[in-house]
C-alpha cells in the first residue's frame, strides 16, 4: 500500500524509503530583473532536475505539475499561487517532488525569505545555494527588462506556449527560443505573456477594506435593514467574519437568509481580494415588522 505523501509527513517519506533528501537550490532576484528568462539555462548549468517557477514545477521547457501564478486574476492569488498557500495546489506538487526524489530542484525567487518560504511550505529543505540575477545578467541586461516589464507588462513563463494555452487568464503575446543552446528542442523555449494586473507595487488589504466589501454585499442583501457591525479576524491566512445586522421579517426565514449573507462573503471576499474565509457568522440584533 502506498502511504500518502503530505507536507508534513515528506521528509518523513523520504527517510523511511531509502531516498536521500531532495537537493534544493535558488535563483534570486528582484521582480522584472529577467530571472524566468535566464532560469533554464542556470538550471542546467547547476544540474537541476526540476525548476519551480510561479507555482510551475517544470523540466526542459514542459509543466510537469502545477498551476501558473501568472494565470489568477488577481495579484493576491497569484501571490498565494506561488508560494503554493492553496491546498491542493501544494499537495499535488508535494506528492509529484516525493514520487520523484531524488532529485535536485531549483526554486526562482524574488528573495532568499520567498525561496525558504517556497521550501517550507513544499516540506522540502532550505536552498544550500543561493544564484543571484546580477550573477548571470549584466546591468544592461537587467535594465533592459525592467524597462520591458515596466512599459509592456510583459512577464517570461519557461514554458512553450502550448503548454499555456489551456488554462492562462492573461495575453499570449509571443515566445523566445535561443538556438544552439541546447540538443532538446523545449529545454529553453519561454513564453512571453501578459498576465491581467500588474505585478508592480507593494501589495497589501487592510482589514478596514475587507470590512467594507462584507458591509456592501450584505446591505444590498434583501431584508437587511441595517449593518449593525462587521469584524475581520485573521487566522493561519484566512479570515474570521462577523456580521451584526437588523432585518426586516418578511421572505426568508433567518436560517435561509443568513446562509444567503454567508455564501455571499465568502464570494466577495474571494474575487475581489482572493483570500480565503474560514467562517462568516451572522448575528440578529434586531427584527422590525
Amino acid at each position: 500500500m502506498t502511504r500518502e505523501i503530505t507536507d508534513g509527513n515528506l521528509k518523513r517519506y523520504l527517510v523511511d524509503s531509502g531516498k536521500p533528501e531532495v537537493t534544493v537550490i535558488a535563483f534570486i532576484g528582484p521582480a522584472g530583473t529577467g530571472k524566468s528568462r535566464r532560469a533554464q539555462l542556470v538550471a542546467r548549468n547547476n544540474n537541476v532536475d526540476y525548476l519551480i517557477d510561479d507555482g510551475l514545477v517544470v523540466a526542459k521547457g514542459k509543466i510537469m505539475i502545477g498551476k501558473s501564478a501568472k494565470s489568477e486574476k488577481n495579484l493576491i492569488r497569484a501571490i498565494r499561487r506561488a508560494l503554493f498557500q492553496f491546498p491542493e495546489h501544494r499537495q499535488s506538487v508535494i506528492e509529484f517532488i516525493g514520487r520523484n526524489a531524488p532529485c535536485r530542484i531549483m526554486i526562482v525567487a524574488t528573495s532568499r525569505s520567498m525561496a525558504e518560504k517556497i521550501s517550507r511550505n513544499l516540506g522540502i529543505p532550505k536552498p544550500e545555494k543561493l544564484i543571484d540575477i546580477t550573477e548571470v545578467a549584466t546591468p544592461q541586461e537587467i535594465s533592459a527588462a525592467r524597462h520591458e516589464r515596466h512599459q509592456n507588462g510583459h512577464h517570461v513563463i519557461p514554458v512553450s506556449q502550448a503548454q499555456l494555452r489551456k488554462n492562462f487568464a492573461g495575453k499570449l503575446v509571443g515566445h523566445l527560443r535561443e538556438l544552439l543552446k541546447s540538443k532538446d528542442k523545449h529545454d529553453d523555449e519561454r513564453t512571453v505573456v501578459r498576465p491581467p494586473f500588474s505585478f508592480f507595487g507593494n501589495l497589501s488589504i487592510e482589514t478596514y477594506a475587507v470590512s467594507q466589501i462584507v458591509e456592501h454585499v450584505v446591505k444590498i442583501t434583501n431584508q437587511v435593514v441595517q449593518v449593525k457591525e462587521v469584524k475581520i479576524r485573521s487566522y493561519n491566512d484566512r479570515l474570521d467574519v462577523l456580521v451584526h445586522v437588523d432585518i426586516e421579517l418578511k421572505g426568508k426565514s433567518f436560517y435561509h437568509l443568513s446562509r444567503t449573507i454567508q455564501k455571499r462573503v465568502v464570494s466577495a471576499i474571494n474575487y475581489f481580494t482572493g483570500m480565503d474565509v474560514r467562517s462568516v457568522d451572522v448575528f440578529v440584533e434586531e427584527v422590525r415588522f
